[in-house]
């Protein structure tokens, strides 16, 4: 990312945007070919603004952008109407921002460094979806329930110690989550898929383990199982059944061909309960496939940031294209700000680094990373732990010395010693 302090924090955030890129697929599709003002990408810088400075509607963006001189500079754009914006968001197919997305964010796994992850397996996936639910009279398109309207947002995160989203499907919410599962499995030996239980298919899990794809779940509690051997280890002081077995019913045809594993791990939460993980994975320990089923909830952590911190549970237009499009370009937004994060060589949460934007991102880039790795000015000595008893024993003391007229005095603080 360049460093020119003539560039803004802003202009230098989408400097990892291949805009040669984004200018063929404008070309492409003839996405420009009768407009003046508002072109694809004005449309597309307006829109990362809305994402990153959280903007509730289209009309508070226009707002912005013909009352914010620093964002006309930006955008090259005076004015623009609520309208104006709303038509083109209905109008531009979503496959543009998706594409972007594919850029970025591989640039941003490129990036990556050597850590635990990598060093110990190759790398984790975690795959699920999160649903948003909507009107249904304004989202006739998303099939859902009979009264309202939704989507899913099919998604495979990369998690090394950062979270970074690799692949995002968006569909009506309607229809179960597994019928994505394959578009969301990659093809590699070195990596291991994590998933909940919404994902168990015993036909999809004999064909992984014919690939070599490698997976980690946990088991629903109606699931037939065959003990072929197992063992005991200590997990964190805990007895863990360690077993080799075979799925499914054979009386009803429908085992499975291939051997799992199961680890069978006392319930911390539920006393009594017990956590029942399944996986073709029979290299790694017990103790780090249990770590890497934990690590599930990274996923959960992102779908809760997006639509706290980016804008992704209100959407600008009713249209599908304008659905999908913002919610590529929340993606693409989260992206850039983990990229800007490690420009900033900060270990500041993304959330800080998200606010330091907010803060700077008219001012250049050399004083935004200035401003976030500035030491604070006031430095906490943290919670002062009280010693009772070293009190009472200086205040005996004092009484048996006869040195009482202090502790009448409005003045006297015996925690001060």
């Amino acid at each position: 990312m360049d460093k020119d302090i003539t560039e803004t924090t802003f202009n230098q955030l989408l400097v990892s945007i291949n805009f040669d890129l984004f200018s063929k697929i404008v070309t492409e599709l003839e996405l420009d070919k009768y407009t003046k003002k508002l072109t694809t990408k004005k449309l597309f810088k307006i829109l990362l603004y809305g994402q990153l400075e959280s903007v509730s509607s289209l009309d508070s963006l226009s707002i912005d952008v013909s009352n914010k001189s620093a964002l006309e500079k930006e955008i090259k754009l005076d004015s623009i109407s609520a309208s104006q914006l709303s038509r083109r968001l209905r109008d531009i197919p979503p496959v543009i921002f998706e594409k972007i997305f594919n850029q970025i964010k591989l640039e941003a796994l490129a990036k990556r460094g050597s850590n635990f992850y990598r060093n110990n397996l190759g790398q984790l996936n975690i795959i699920d979806a999160s649903t948003v639910s909507m009107a249904l009279s304004n989202y006739p398109w998303a099939d859902f329930r009979s009264t309202k309207a939704g989507i899913k947002i099919h998604t495979r995160i990369v998690y090394d110690g950062d979270i970074m989203p690799d692949k995002v499907e968006i569909t009506p919410a309607k229809g179960a989550d597994k019928t994505k599962m394959d578009n969301l499995i990659v093809q590699d030996t070195d990596t291991l898929h994590v998933f909940d239980r919404a994902y168990v298919d015993y036909q999809g899990f004999d064909n992984y383990c014919d690939a070599g794809i490698l997976f980690l779940s946990r088991l629903k509690s109606n699931a037939k199982i065959k003990v072929l051997k197992t063992k005991t280890v200590i997990i964190d002081g805990q007895e863990v059944k360690d077993s080799i077995v075979l799925l499914g019913d054979k009386k009803q045809d429908k085992q499975m061909d291939n051997i799992l594993r199961i680890l069978e791990i006392p319930d911390r939460e539920n006393p009594g309960s017990t956590v029942r993980l399944i996986t073709n994975d029979f290299e790694h320990s017990a103790a780090l496939i249990s770590r890497y089923y934990r690590d599930r909830w990274q996923i959960e952590i992102f779908f809760k940031w997006i639509k706290q911190h980016l804008h992704v549970k209100v959407f600008y237009g009713h249209s599908e294209n304008a659905v999908k499009s913002q919610i590529f370009t929340a993606l693409i937004s989260f992206v850039l700000l983990t990229l800007l994060k490690r420009e900033a060589n900060t270990d500041k949460s993304l959330f800080k680094v998200l606010k330091y934007f907010r803060a700077c991102k008219f001012e250049s880039l050399k004083a935004f990373i200035r401003k976030i790795n500035r030491p604070p000015s006031r430095t906490s000595k943290g919670r002062r732990v009280i010693d009772y008893e070293k009190i009472y024993q200086l205040t005996e003391r004092q009484v048996m010395a006869g040195e009482t007229e202090l502790l009448y005095s409005t003045e006297f603080n015996p925690v001060i010693l």
